[in-house]
This record gives structure tokens, sequence and C-alpha cells, in this order.
């Protein structure tokens, strides 16, 4: 290969909606700017977006490829690669998948936060896998999904994006993540699979202030006990592929830091995948060596292997023949794209496909997520589940109540019309004949219109029972202002979270609050519903809360089922809900410090972690250490079916650095009926090994929160061994 075609190989250059426009009898027809593309280095290494559909791309049902054609339009782009390829080398194309295929008749399923609120590795599996089959039925080849990010900070715009603040439940759902896109480890991925982009690497979950893309005042030991344990349990499931982030630790980007990318990620891990930049990240880094080819310089010797819409990888030919990085360097990345198309079997087979997967499994696996991730937070005088013989009249209200476009979060293309079920046609659809449902909208998501308080308060006042749905949104649209990297500049009137939209406070919309407050003044049981991408502040007044994050276009029958009784609460909590803003950070795993506090406000926060209320009860009895297990029993002292999530956390007591207060090191969630008992089981496996250094003394605590188990009877004290034999 030429130097001008290894650094073609390298470079991710060209936004896919770019390539292609439609023709007026339906079909596509290639641009020029493919045609230049594809000239420029003699091929094409990698297309980023071909099939993505959003605001930002402009593309939607009338300039793009759905279900139906998405594969005709990969194939017709990669006809030309190879054409213009002097080695026949096929291009990788490469799509979005942060909650299912980001393109148009793609399955979108809940945000990440909301399958962190599921507990359920093995749901989120099964639709994971789903996702990776649509992806390649329609020509795509790799999957970019956010995994790593460990949510330390909800003011954080992309908390959605994050399966939790903890990094033993993000290290759990990242393995199923890999295990469902890709299948089990192997040499080449089958038809259905693709190769997944693990991002983003590493400690862009503690940013400071909660601000997109600042600096990381992350120590090594934050760096290594919180925010890498996900990508390392990515990367010994096999993951193809990690992203470096945007932020920098201890002063160097991600993008430009060979100490992370290199020394830790290939030579400590041994790990031989590829490393892809974040967007526009590698150009970045000439604030510090002064030019855009010197920037493509140090993000390859750094470790970078493919870039994304950079320039400075387009003059990797130029850095290499002033001396500026080693032609090695450029040969050992452009291997390790040239493997990974070899594991596609891209070079046999270009065109490769599989059938379609039925629209109907990926909206039940939606529905599935939605329905597990609800999470009822207080329920006061068992106002919930709603029954049938006590309410005749329901009164469904607030500004999520009739939506379905605020219900799916960010990086999602345009749905069609008639996609999804909002609560209050979950409820209409669902509710026994004869319940009279009235509705009234209130006010909007942000704001202070009062206007449509009063229709609101008279509909709440003649029901048996309000249901009012509240929260946020992350929903972009064509007025919504871009930066260069496909973030929000500047946020519409209704977006209040999604890459670029951080918040200095937690609260929602001013008139949602006046809201709230009007309707449980007319003392008609209230239940508040929450639809939102972060954890915000809500007054404690309604008689029962719940939350549904960001639950996908069938996410309203899924919280109507919930509501009715249809189907149990068993959400868990994975970030812990702060009081106010003020408050920050509030994560339960911080250093067991013997002090602190405040003196105008409590310093816990008014949820904790782990907690998810059920329609029936539990008792927990003592946990017990048997042999490399530990164990409890946990019955369910309630009047029906239910299901807990057993967490088991490790509280050291004596360890040479000073311990964290809890460590989630196992969950398992038990199902049992009214009055019976179970006992659950943790095995301490390698994982206990490498977390506990022998001498360590600890105690083990078996409870259904963090909370719950700051105060449940600990096992006797255990210390860990020389040599432990598990």
């Amino acid at each position: 290969m030429t130097l001008r075609e290894k650094a073609g190989q390298l470079n991710q250059r060209m936004y896919g909606w770019d390539a292609y426009r439609r023709t007026p009898d339906g079909g596509f027809e290639l641009t020029d700017a493919l045609y230049a593309e594809t000239e420029r280095f003699a091929g094409l290494g990698a297309l980023y977006g071909l099939l993505r559909a959003d605001a930002w791309s402009g593309v939607d049902h009338a300039t793009g490829s759905g279900a139906g054609d998405g594969a005709e339009l990969a194939h017709l782009v990669q006809r030309h690669v190879l054409e213009r390829s002097r080695l026949g080398i096929p291009a990788l194309f490469v799509e979005e998948v942060p909650h299912g295929h980001m393109a148009l008749d793609g399955t979108v399923l809940p945000v990440n936060l909301a399958v962190g609120a599921t507990w359920d590795p093995g749901l989120y599996e099964r639709a994971a896998a789903h996702a990776a089959a649509e992806l390649r039925a329609r020509g795509g080849h790799v999957a970019l999904v956010s995994a790593l990010d460990i949510a330390r900070d909800p003011r954080w715009g992309r908390t959605e994006e994050c399966f939790g603040e903890d990094p033993y439940l993000a290290a759990r759902l990242t393995e199923a993540l890999v295990r469902g896109m890709q299948g089990a480890p192997a040499e080449h991925f089958p038809a259905d699979k693709a190769p997944v982009v693990l991002k983003h690497f590493a400690g862009q979950g503690a940013t400071v202030g909660g601000r997109n893309s600042a600096e990381s005042e992350l120590g090594l030991r934050e760096l290594h006990e919180i925010h890498l344990p996900a990508a390392r349990a990515g990367i010994r499931a096999g993951a193809a592929a990690v992203m470096a982030a945007y932020n920098e630790v201890d002063g160097l980007p991600c993008s430009g830091n060979r100490a992370l990318l290199h020394e830790l990620l290939r030579e400590r891990w041994g790990f031989q995948g590829l490393v892809m930049a974040d967007g526009l990240a590698v150009d970045r880094l000439a604030r510090i060596t002064g030019d855009k080819v010197s920037a493509g310089a140090l993000a390859l010797e750094s470790g970078v292997d493919l870039s994304l819409w950079d320039e400075g990888f387009t003059h990797l030919e130029a850095a290499v023949e002033r001396g500026l990085v080693n032609e090695a360097a450029l040969d050992k990345a452009v291997s390790r794209v040239l493997r990974l198309k070899f594991r596609l079997g891209l070079f046999e087979q270009p065109y490769r496909t599989c059938p379609l997967p039925s629209p109907a499994v990926g909206r039940d696996l939606s529905t599935a997520l939605a329905r597990a991730g609800v999470t009822l937070l207080h329920n006061d005088h068992g106002v919930l589940p709603i029954s049938p013989a006590a309410v005749s009249r329901m009164a469904v209200l607030g500004p999520h109540a009739d939506t379905v476009a605020h219900q799916l979060g960010d990086y999602t293309a345009p749905q069609r019309p008639g996609t999804g079920t909002s609560v209050l046609d979950g409820l209409r659809k669902l509710a026994p004949a004869g319940v009279d449902i009235r509705h009234a909208r209130g006010c909007a998501l942000t704001g202070g219109d009062l206007s449509g308080i009063p229709e609101a308060i008279a509909q709440a006042a003649a029901c048996d029972v309000a249901v009012l749905v509240l929260g946020g949104s992350s929903a972009r649209s064509a007025g919504t202002a871009f930066d260069a990297n496909g973030a929000a500049r500047t946020a519409v009137s209704e977006m209040t979270c999604g890459e670029g939209v951080d918040l200095a406070g937690l609260r929602l919309g001013d008139a949602q609050y006046a809201l709230l407050e009007a309707v449980v003044a007319t003392g008609t049981p209230t239940v508040v519903v929450l639809v939102q991408g972060r954890p915000h502040v809500v007054p404690g007044t309604a008689a029962a809360l719940l939350t549904a994050w960001y639950p996908g276009p069938w996410g309203g029958e899924a919280i109507a089922e919930v509501l009715l009784g249809l189907a149990e609460p068993v959400g868990r909590l994975p970030v812990s809900v702060p009081r106010s803003a003020t408050q920050l950070p509030v994560y339960y795993n911080h250093k067991d410090t013997e002090y602190g506090g405040y003196v105008d406000d409590s310093a816990e926060p008014l949820h904790s972690f782990g907690h998810g209320l059920s329609y029936t009860s539990f008792a927990y009895g003592p946990p017990r250490l048997s042999g490399h297990t530990v164990e409890a029993d946990i019955t369910n002292t309630g009047r029906r079916h239910g299901r807990s999530v057993a967490q088991l956390y490790l509280r050291r007591l004596r360890t040479p650095v000073w311990p964290r207060t809890l460590e989630l090191h196992g969950f398992q969630a038990v199902d049992l009926a009214p009055g019976e008992t179970r006992t659950v089981a943790f095995p301490l496996g390698a994982d206990f090994r490498t977390a506990v250094p022998p001498g360590t003394v600890v105690e083990f605590r078996v409870a259904a929160s963090a909370r719950a188990a700051l105060t449940a009877v600990p096992t006797q004290s255990f210390t860990a061994p020389e040599e432990t034999p598990l």
C-alpha cells in the first residue's frame, strides 16, 4: 500500500448523509462529495452515518433510506468504493446505535439510564442483539454505543447515556451489550452481529461542573476504581473497539494520551482492537501541538487508529514524510482497521447482510425494557396501583401526558406518525371499561406560562385520582443550533437534556412546579410520573412518585401497566436522586469520611442508589458467608407477588488506602409469592479477588438499596487471604 492508501484507511472524514441524495424516481444517486473523498485516498477507510437520520443531518423520511432500501443504499456506496480502490478494499459503514439503530424505521430502545434502572443484563443483551441485527440487515457494519461513562454529576446533559453512577452495574451491562451485539467471541462476526465501539474512554462522566467535554479532575485511583471497570469488562467480553473521549485526564486529552490508549489499554490490558477518536477530537490537539498536521501525528502515536471528521488524519502522509510520526505506527493502525474488515468478511462478501428482524419483536423488547425500568420512589397510603373499584374518573395531566416525542431521548431518528404510545394512550387502552379518563396538558415543559393550569385543576378536582406526567426532553428539531460535532449549541424551547444541554440546577420548568402544587391542592390523590434523562428535584408532595426515565416510543404503555397494577414496579435507581443541585455530588460510593454534612440541609440524597419500591414488601435476613459464597434469605411479607433486587455491598474495614462507604459487588432479582422465602447466593469469584487485595478486612451487606445497606446487619468481618482459591 502507498502512504496515501494507508492514510485513507484511517480516515473517517466524511458525513455519510452527504454521500447520496434521493432521485425523483425514489432511488439514490451518489454525490460529487463522495467521488472527491474516494479519489482523495484512492478508496475509503470508513464512512460515518450513512444511515443516520435526525435534525443535525437533516435526513428525514422524505430524503433518507428506510428499512426497505437501506441495504440498497449501502451496496451502492460500497460498489463505488471498491471500484475506486486499487486494491479492492471495502469501506466500513459506522453507525450510531446508542439505544437502537439511529436510522429511519430503527427500533428505538429506552435510553441507557432506563436500562440501568432495569438491573437486568439478560434482557438488555437480547435487546442489543436485536439492534445489531437491524444494523447489519440495512448494510451497516459497526455500532457506536455509549456504555463507559459513569454518571457522577446529573447536571451533565449526557447523563441519559450512562448506565448509572456505579462501576459494577455499568460493567455488567457493558458485558451484556457486547455479548448481545457481537455474539460469542470468535474470529469472524456472524451476519447478524456487529462489532461495537464502546464510548467514551475514559472519565467523561466526571467532567467539572457537569459540563460537556470539560476537564476531568481525576486521580489515578478514582479513574481506575470508578471509570475504568466498565471498559475493562467490555474488553474482556471481546469488544472490537473503543472510542477515545473528549475530556482530558491529568492534563492530556484522551485522544492524545499515550499512557491511557497505549500503555494501559494495549500493554497492560492486552487490547488488540481498534481505537477511534471522537468527532473532531484529533483537531483539538492542535492547541497542544501547534497545527493539525502534528495533531494527527500525536493522536496516531498515542494510539488512535481511526479518526472521526478530523482534518488532522487527512495529513498523515505529510506527517510521516516530515518525520513527525513513524510509518510503523501508521502500519499498525492500518492493520487493525483491515483486520476488523476481515473479521466482518467484507473482502469476501462486501455486500453481505442478514434478514431484517421482526419489528414486532423489537417493539416487544423495547416495551419490556421500559416496563422493567419504571421505578416507584414513594407510594403514600398505597395509592398505587390504581384500583378500578375505587376509581371511576381519572385525570391524566401534564406536558408529558400526551406526547411520544419527548419519551425518546437524544440520538433518535425521526419517527413515522403514529409510532409509539403516550401515557394517556396507554391508560385509555388498558384501563377497565367504564373508567372516565380526562386530559389537560396544564403547561409546557419549560417556561412560566400558567394559562393552562385552571383547566387541569378543574379536571383533577372532578376525578378520583390524578396522574401528573412531568419531566424533561432531549428532543431536537430543525430549530436546534448545532456545534460542528453535532452537539446542541442552542437548545430549542423544550430541550432540557442531551449532548450539549447541561444544567446549572436540576429544576423542572417553573410552570411544572406550579402545576404540581395546584393539582395536589385540589385534594385529589395525585400520582407523579417523571419522564426524564437525568434525576430532577421534585417536591415529595404527591401521594406517589415514579420515574420512567426516557422509556422509548412504547414507554407510555409500560407506565400505564405499572400504574394499573398489571405489572409490578421492578425498576431500581441506577443513580442517587439529590434534594437539590447544591448538594452535589451525592453518589453513594463516596469515601468513608467521619465528618461532613451541611448545617442548612441534609447531605444525604432524597432517594439512594438501588432504591425502588414494590406493591408488596420484603424482609431481608442477615447475610452469611458460606465458603466463597455470600448468602441471605429474602421473604415476601406482603400480599402480592413481587420482585426484589437483592444487592450485595462490600464495606472495607481495614485497607491500605482510605475506603469508600460501600461498593456494589453483586445483584440478583428475586421473584417471590406472598409469604415465600428464598435464599440468594452471591459467589465471590475472580472479580472479588481482583477488587480486594490480600489482607483487606471486609464485611458484606445484602439489602434492597445502598441506604438500606448502611443499616443492614453485616456479616462477620472477613480477611482476604494471601491466596484466595476462587
